[in-house]
């Protein structure tokens, strides 16, 4: 079984930044590609941005492309997105989730799932 653990969430002020990272244990070779979800209270859950594991390419939401940076850490199996820039319409919560590579960004299979962090941005 694969475990996802995000931290890094908070409350901040619009404008400011946050980095939110994701710790995978567990059985992670069947897994290629490694995201970031949101969902806010009364909405879907949508796609916020993408990596795979050993190239590094990644894929973001035009509502955040410019702002946030997905990365990864190999040796920690850590996946990060700093959040720059931040507007109250961020405000969310963050999940992190991995897959298998197939199909094309936004599109995946995500079969492993965090619990997610809260991120709170105020105006």
């Amino acid at each position: 079984q694969v475990r996802l653990v995000e931290s890094g969430g908070g409350l901040v002020q619009a404008g400011g930044s946050l980095r939110l990272s994701c710790a995978a244990s567990g059985r992670t070779f069947s897994w290629y590609r490694m995201g970031w979800f949101r969902q806010a209270p009364g909405k879907e859950r949508e796609f916020v941005a993408t990596i795979s594991w050993s190239a590094g390419n990644t894929y973001y939401a035009d509502s955040v492309k410019g702002r946030f940076t997905i990365s990864r850490e190999n040796a920690k199996n850590t996946v990060y997105l700093q959040m720059n820039s931040l507007k109250p319409e961020d405000t969310a919560v963050y999940y992190c989730a991995a897959g298998p590579l197939v199909g094309t960004p936004p599109r995946g299979k995500y079969d492993y799932w965090g619990q997610g962090t809260q991120v709170t941005v105020s105006s």
